[in-house]
């Protein structure tokens, strides 16, 4: 018997033979955009990763759009992350386009309780799919952002928690990470984006905890 187990085994090496590797669907924001390269890089050898079409936006834009982003795809693993336009203040569209950010004269896109029910009616969409699923936190807003308060950031944290733990997901909580990182590569003292160095640092946040999410 150990030696047909061992036949076997070699034929299979011998033949080429792979595991199918995973299918992560991430749908994020800009800052998931930026540091999805560098995911997609590191989970190459375990996972094919595609990104949601364009900018996730804030909850709203999902809830219009989350059918289109899951397709037809079987899809074993999806990341996702709202909450950074859900908190922004912002002037008013113009079309297709968003308003310039701007919390003195803009409007709030979601306040704290919109924001819990537009991400609770996303989960139930989502936890249909029965892909695993994981959710990123709100990265960090610094000090003079144009169209953010730094303390927002903890509150939709915290209302996202919330909601995750309602429904048994697991949150990769990467606040105070994003922190540290965009003390030394963030794109500027006042803005929330980061340099390529900066999102290469937050990509080791993402890219660990979604590797223990795909092998599960």
């Amino acid at each position: 018997m150990k030696k047909i187990g061992l036949l076997l085994l070699l034929t299979v090496l011998l033949s080429g033979w792979a595991p199918r590797k995973k299918n992560v669907l991430v749908i994020g924001d800009s800052i998931s955009i930026g540091y999805f390269p560098f995911v997609q890089q590191g989970l190459a050898d375990k996972a094919v990763l595609v990104h949601n079409k364009g900018n996730a936006q804030h909850t709203g834009t999902g809830l219009k759009k989350i059918h289109e982003w899951l397709g037809q795809e079987k899809w074993d693993v999806i990341q996702f992350n709202w909450g950074l336009w859900d908190l922004c203040y912002r002037l008013p569209w113009e079309g297709n386009k968003a308003g310039k950010s701007d919390k003195v004269n803009g409007s709030l896109a979601h306040t704290p309780e919109q924001y819990r029910a537009n991400l609770d009616s996303l989960v139930t969409i989502l936890k249909k799919t029965n892909a695993k699923l994981l959710f990123v936190t709100t990265s960090y807003v610094p000090e003079n952002e144009p169209g953010r308060y730094v303390k927002d950031a903890p509150l939709y944290n915290a209302v996202a928690r919330e909601v995750m733990k309602k429904h048994g997901i697991e949150v990769n909580d990467i606040y105070a990470g994003s922190m540290e990182i965009h003390q030394k590569y963030g794109e500027a003292p006042n803005n929330v984006h980061y340099t390529p160095k900066g999102y290469q640092e937050l990509a080791t946040l993402i890219t660990r905890q979604l590797e223990k999410k795909i092998k599960e």
